[in-house]
């Protein structure tokens, strides 16, 4: 059986949606889906985050919806009660990881040192995020793999359509999204085909990654 880490491992492209207003969710949705992305992350500091995840579920069932910024153990269980399919959080927190472990749904920590990461898999963690990346850039994600190898890390922060495949080359699990794909501007001005547009040309950098990869294999 697939799981959900699979699936994010194979579409390398999680969107993050944190928006001012709830009133366009739907139409941001429907605009990333038409252009390929399919693993979604509403943010808890997206209006009425939780009363999303059924609706978007309904109408896109080959979806993976999961929640983010997610700081402690009791939003961790009220996004799984809600139906998350996985989590993120900005930061490493022991309790929440516990409890998402004991419901068997993924949860990937914000960290950045080498010593955060090893305690976040020993609190069981089985994927990390590092954020913020962009003052980083992708070298760091393949300087920690080189002694880390077995770890697997979703950047965040700074992804663009001009570096993503540099991040990809360094080893990245998926690329997290934010402003890249979905920001107010763009929602302020209804322009959903620009954030489908944009959104088919970063699947469309997976897509060729994912090529060249196999061809070398």
């Amino acid at each position: 059986m697939t799981s959900v880490l699979d699936i994010i491992r194979q579409q390398k492209i999680i969107s993050a949606i944190r928006v001012q207003s709830e009133e366009h969710i739907a139409e941001v949705v429907a605009s990333l889906y038409s252009g390929g992305v399919k693993v979604i992350e509403i943010t808890m500091n997206t209006p009425n985050a939780l009363n999303h995840i059924e609706k978007i579920k309904e109408n896109h069932p080959d979806a993976i919806i999961g929640v983010g910024t997610v700081l402690d153990a009791e939003t961790t269980r009220s996004a799984i009660m809600a139906g998350a399919s996985f989590l993120l959080s900005p930061l490493l927190n022991k309790e929440a990881l516990q409890m998402a472990n004991r419901y068997n749904v993924p949860f990937i920590p914000g960290v950045l040192t080498p010593t955060e990461i090893i305690t976040a898999y020993e609190y069981g963690a089985k994927a990390v995020k590092i954020f913020p990346i962009s003052s980083l850039g992708p070298k760091y994600l393949k300087d920690i793999l080189a002694p880390l190898p077995h770890v697997e890390i979703v950047p965040m922060g700074g992804i663009t359509a001009d570096n993503a495949k540099q991040y990809l080359e360094a080893g990245s699990l998926a690329l997290g999204m934010g402003s890249t794909l979905v920001n107010d501007q763009l929602i302020k001005e209804g322009n959903f085909l620009e954030i489908e547009s944009r959104a088919r040309q970063l699947v469309g950098i997976v897509d060729q990654f994912n090529r060249e990869t196999s061809d070398t294999l």
